[in-house]
C-alpha cells in the first residue's frame, strides 16, 4: 500500500524487494521503475524514466511453470550514473562500478566497470520557412501544412 502511495505522489515505482545501497539519488524521478530483484550499490544516480526491469519470467523446461525466487532484474554496482530513459533488463545483467549509461540506452547484457555506454548521435535536420510542409517530414501524411 505504501509503495502505491509513493508511486502516486512521485511517479517513481520501486518494488519493496529491491536492495538499494547508501547515497542513492533519483533526479527528476518521474517514470523510474525498479524491479523486485534489482540490486543497487552505493552512490548510484538515476535520472527520469530509467527502467531496471526483467526480460521475462524464467520457466521450468520440463513443466513450463514459472520458476519463483530467481533473480530477474539487473545489478547496478557502485558509483554508476544512468541517464534519462535508459532501460536495463535481466537478472544476469550487471552494470560495472563507475560506469555511465547514456540517455535512451537499451541494455540486456553486462557492462564492464569504468565503461561509458551511449547511443551514436542521431542527426537532427531542420527545415525552415513558409513553404515547409508536414509531408516533407512525413511523406506518408499528405496535404497537411505547418
Amino acid at each position: 500500500m505504501m509503495t502505491e502511495y509513493a508511486h502516486g505522489k512521485t511517479g517513481i515505482d520501486i518494488h519493496p524487494g529491491a536492495r538499494i545501497g547508501n547515497r542513492f539519488f533519483i533526479d527528476h524521478g518521474t517514470g523510474v521503475v525498479i524491479g523486485e530483484t534489482t540490486e543497487i550499490g552505493t552512490g548510484v544516480k538515476l535520472y527520469q524514466g530509467v527502467t531496471l526491469g526483467a526480460l521475462s519470467f524464467p520457466r521450468d523446461e520440463s513443466t513450463g511453470e514459472v520458476v519463483r525466487g530467481t533473480k530477474r532484474h539487473p545489478t547496478i554496482e557502485d558509483e554508476v550514473v544512468i541517464y534519462a530513459n535508459a532501460t536495463i533488463l535481466g537478472g544476469q545483467t550487471t552494470i560495472g562500478h563507475h560506469s555511465v549509461i547514456g540517455s535512451s540506452a537499451w541494455l540486456t547484457r553486462s557492462v564492464a566497470p569504468h565503461t561509458i555506454v551511449t547511443i551514436e548521435n542521431p542527426r537532427l535536420r531542420y527545415r525552415e520557412g513558409p513553404d515547409v510542409r508536414l509531408d516533407d517530414a512525413y511523406p506518408d501524411r499528405l496535404n497537411y501544412q505547418i
